[in-house]
């Protein structure tokens, strides 16, 4: 890592303190647009990982051990919390021994880590991401009735905001990436949440038209130029996603177009609700469901690829199949719209924030395999609605997912809560100049 700027601009910085179990979480582009400013001192607690940032000082910590089998189910999640927030805090008190302040926390609220930190840094103001309120009533917990949820298990999922309660009533400014993400909070709560946009790097997230009809090898699969392309992205497969659809169309798919070959990202985990039965897998599942009706070499299951691959997949697709629960969107819908992929998604409310049907994607029942399969397929028949599709997709990304659009608004409620500037020395105005710092040795 590069060493510290001179003392003279060392002691004008801004001091970050960052938090999230899995570095960097949602504060790689954040984090990096602040090492590129090359004037502010970043330390970010987390977790043990392999993952670097030049210029990031990680802090690791150890992760806490399970809750007692002893303990109420409801309330393990807490448990589990309490004791990141007081392994994060004895780290915070040790930085804070060797002359650390920050100016600011930034971190997740989701884990727990930062519930403790007020207590280290009691004038220290704090940015908690608020991901998703949890709900027994409505959004994902009663969405798929082929997957009922035991009311029994109500409990649990109540007590799943037990944490961003705590978070809410000790200051913490919150913020969301969506609006669907806020409307899920209370009433009482949604003042205190921000919607802060998140971005893409929309140079290199982009369409390229060389790469549309381009030949493309991927696992096992080679995609010639005259070969329909369609493609599906999700962290694991599973049915939070959409998966049981998906595959339950593809014969419909395959019969549609003789020259289709489709290719389905994602792990075999479970990133959401619950794993499949019998320990297999849910694509193993809902592919013996369709067996005898497929040719499996036209479908590819590559797991989880490089970024560069996967871009390139996007790049080349004919028709994007993004499907979910009411849940949170995932990042590859946004990313599909940066590149100009002619998207199917699913009719369903964080789908309905990004994509307007007919003008830049098409929207379709998330239960209904046939209706998904007759929408790919009129992507893939009618030239007039794919160009569309596609150029309305990018227009959106470029109108409402600028990264610059997103720093810009995150700086700006940096430097309203801390009172400090963003701007190196010698690009601040003179009359920031004047602003006083809190001492930062304790």
């Amino acid at each position: 890592m590069a060493g510290p700027p001179p003392a003279s601009i060392w002691d004008d910085a801004l001091k970050f303190l960052f938090v999230h179990q899995n570095f960097p979480g949602q504060f790689l582009h954040l984090a990096r647009h602040l090492v590129a400013m090359q004037a502010h001192e970043i330390v970010f607690i987390t977790e043990a990982n392999a993952n670097v940032i030049e210029g990031v000082r990680k802090v690791p910590y150890m992760k806490p051990r399970p809750a007692s089998q002893e303990t109420h189910i409801a309330a393990r999640e807490l448990d589990a919390g309490v004791r990141r927030a007081e392994i994060v805090a004895q780290t915070a008190r040790s930085l804070k021994g060797l002359g650390f302040t920050p100016d600011i926390v930034i971190g997740h609220q989701g884990w727990g880590e930062m519930l403790n930190l007020p207590d280290v840094f009691p004038d220290v103001p704090t940015i908690g991401y608020m991901e998703f309120y949890y709900q027994t009533d409505r959004a994902d917990v009663i969405f798929d009735p082929e997957f009922p949820i035991d009311p029994a298990d109500f409990p649990r999922i109540r007590a799943k905001n037990a944490i961003n309660h705590i978070a809410l009533n000790l200051g913490v400014h919150g913020v969301t990436p969506t609006q669907w993400q806020l409307s899920t909070y209370p009433d009482w709560a949604q003042p205190r949440i921000d919607l802060l946009w998140e971005g893409v790097n929309l140079d290199v997230c982009s369409p390229d038209e060389k790469a549309r009809h381009a030949p493309l090898k991927i696992a096992d699969m080679t995609i010639r130029r005259n070969d329909a392309l369609v493609t599906y992205v999700s962290r694991d497969l599973e049915p939070y996603r959409g998966v049981h659809t998906m595959i339950r169309a593809l014969p419909a798919l395959l019969r549609g177009r003789k020259n289709l070959k489709v290719v389905m990202l994602g792990g075999d985990g479970v990133s959401y609700g619950v794993p499949a039965p019998n320990g297999g897998t849910w694509r193993e599942v809902f592919l013996k469901e369709v067996a005898d009706q497929i040719d499996p070499s036209r479908i590819a299951f590559p797991g989880r690829i490089d970024y560069e691959t996967y871009l390139a997949l996007l790049r080349r697709s004919d028709a994007h199949v993004y499907l979910t629960y009411p849940f949170v969107a995932s990042w590859s819908l946004r990313e599909s719209l940066a590149a100009g992929c002619a998207i199917v998604g699913s009719d369903t409310e964080p789908v309905r924030e990004f994509i307007t049907h007919g003008r830049n994607g098409l929207l379709t029942s998330f239960f209904d395999p046939s209706d998904l399969a007759d929408s790919v397929l009129r992507v893939l028949e009618d030239k007039k609605l794919d160009q569309k599709l596609r150029a309305g997709a990018r227009r959106y990304a470029e109108r409402h997912l600028s990264m610059d659009d997103y720093l810009r608004a995150y700086t700006q409620k940096i430097e309203t809560l801390s009172g400090g500037s963003l701007l190196t020395p010698e690009k601040r105005p003179a009359v920031q100049r004047s602003v006083k710092r809190r001492t930062v040795n304790a």
